[in-house]
C-alpha cells in the first residue's frame, strides 16, 4: 500500500473511532490560555493538557499565556494565528462572554469553533479577617445604607463575581447600577487588595482563596452555588435569603475554519481526556464541578448564557 493511501486510511479509522486511543499519539496540541499564569483559566488549560496526555490522545501539549481585556487579547491572537489548525484549543468561559459584551472587541467568540464546556466553579465571597463586617448579612445591611461604601473586588469588569454582586444588590432591593465594583487584572492583585483592606468584600473561585481562608486571613461569607459544595464549608447565598445562583463555567473552543469532521475528532479527544485519572484528580484538587457539554447542546448553552449575561449587565449599567 502506498504511504499516502495508508495515512488517509489511518486518519479515516481514527475519526471513526475504529482505532485504539494510541492512534492519537501523534497529535501535538497547542493550547491558548488567554490569561496570565496562575488563575482559573491557566489552571484549567494546564490540567486539560495533562489529561490529554494521560488519556493517550496527545503526545505533546504546548501552552501560551496571553492575558488582558477579559481574554480578548488572547482571543484575537488565537483567531489570527490558528485558523484551520485541527489541534489548536483555547480556554474560555463565562468571563470571556462578559468581556465581549462590555468591551466589544474586534474578534468575537462566534468566529471560533465550540468544542466543550468542562467545569463550573462557583464564586465565593470573602472578607479580610480584620474587617468589622463578619457576615453576608452585615455586607447587605451596609449595602442598603450606602451602596457606594461597599467596594466589591474581583476579576475583570463583567466577570461572574461582578455579575453576582449586581444580582445580590438586585435581590436585596438595591439598584444594580449603584454597586461599587473594583476590577483587577489577576488573582494576585485581587488577593492583595482584599488582605490590605482596599476593598470591602472580594469574590473569586474557591480555589484561588482557599489558602487564605484556611489560614484565617480571609473569612468566607457566601458561595453562589444552589446548594453546599462537598468539601467547602461555606453557606450558599440562597440559604441566607439571597436568591442568587451563578456558576463560573469554563470550556474550550477550537480554531476558526476547521471542518465538521475535525471538530468531531477534537471533541472526542477532549471527552477522552475528561475520563482520565489526571482530570479526575484535577477536579478534586480544585473543587471544580464537572459540567461536560458538547455539540449542539454546548452551542445552545453559550447562546442562552450570552443573552442572560447581557440582560443582567444592562440592568447593572455595565453596557
Amino acid at each position: 500500500m502506498r504511504r499516502d493511501t495508508f495515512l488517509k486510511s489511518l486518519a479515516a479509522l481514527a475519526a471513526a473511532g475504529a482505532l485504539p486511543h494510541t492512534a492519537w499519539a501523534s497529535a501535538s496540541v497547542k493550547m491558548m490560555i488567554p490569561a496570565n499564569p496562575g488563575g482559573g483559566w491557566d489552571g484549567t488549560g494546564r490540567a486539560l493538557g495533562e489529561a490529554l496526555r494521560d488519556a493517550g490522545v496527545a503526545s505533546n501539549v504546548s501552552f501560551e499565556n496571553k492575558g488582558g481585556a477579559a481574554g480578548a487579547i488572547g482571543l484575537a491572537q488565537f483567531y489570527n494565528g490558528s485558523k484551520g489548525d485541527p489541534n489548536a484549543l483555547m480556554v474560555m468561559g463565562a468571563v470571556m462572554l462578559g468581556g465581549i459584551i462590555t468591551g466589544k472587541p474586534p474578534v468575537s467568540i462566534t468566529q471560533l469553533t465550540p468544542i466543550a464546556r468542562l467545569t463550573t466553579e462557583y464564586n465565593v465571597f470573602v472578607l479580610p479577617a480584620s474587617s468589622p463586617l463578619k457576615t453576608m448579612k452585615d455586607v447587605v445591611e451596609q449595602l442598603k445604607k450606602d451602596p457606594g461604601s461597599v467596594k466589591w473586588g474581583g476579576g475583570s469588569r463583567g466577570a461572574t463575581e461582578h455579575i453576582a454582586a449586581a444580582q445580590i444588590a438586585q435581590a436585596v432591593g438595591v439598584p444594580a447600577s449603584k454597586i461599587n465594583y473594583v476590577p483587577f487584572r489577576g488573582g494576585g492583585e485581587a488577593v492583595a487588595a482584599i488582605l490590605g483592606g482596599n476593598v470591602t468584600v472580594g469574590g473569586s473561585g474557591f480555589s484561588e482563596f482557599q489558602p487564605y481562608i484556611e489560614s484565617g486571613k480571609m473569612r468566607a461569607i457566601g458561595i453562589t452555588s444552589g446548594q453546599r459544595i462537598k468539601g467547602i464549608d461555606v453557606p450558599t447565598l440562597k440559604e441566607q435569603g439571597i436568591d442568587v445562583e451563578i456558576g463560573n463555567w469554563r470550556g474550550v473552543y477550537g480554531a476558526a475554519g476547521i471542518t465538521s469532521a475535525q471538530r468531531d475528532a477534537l471533541t472526542e479527544m477532549v471527552i477522552k481526556a475528561t475520563k482520565s485519572k489526571a482530570w479526575q484528580d484535577a477536579l478534586a484538587k480544585n473543587n471544580w464541578t464537572p459540567a461536560l457539554l458538547t455539540g449542539k447542546a454546548f452551542d445552545e448553552f453559550v447562546d442562552r448564557d450570552f443573552a442572560a449575561l447581557r440582560a443582567t449587565m444592562v440592568r447593572a449599567g455595565m453596557v
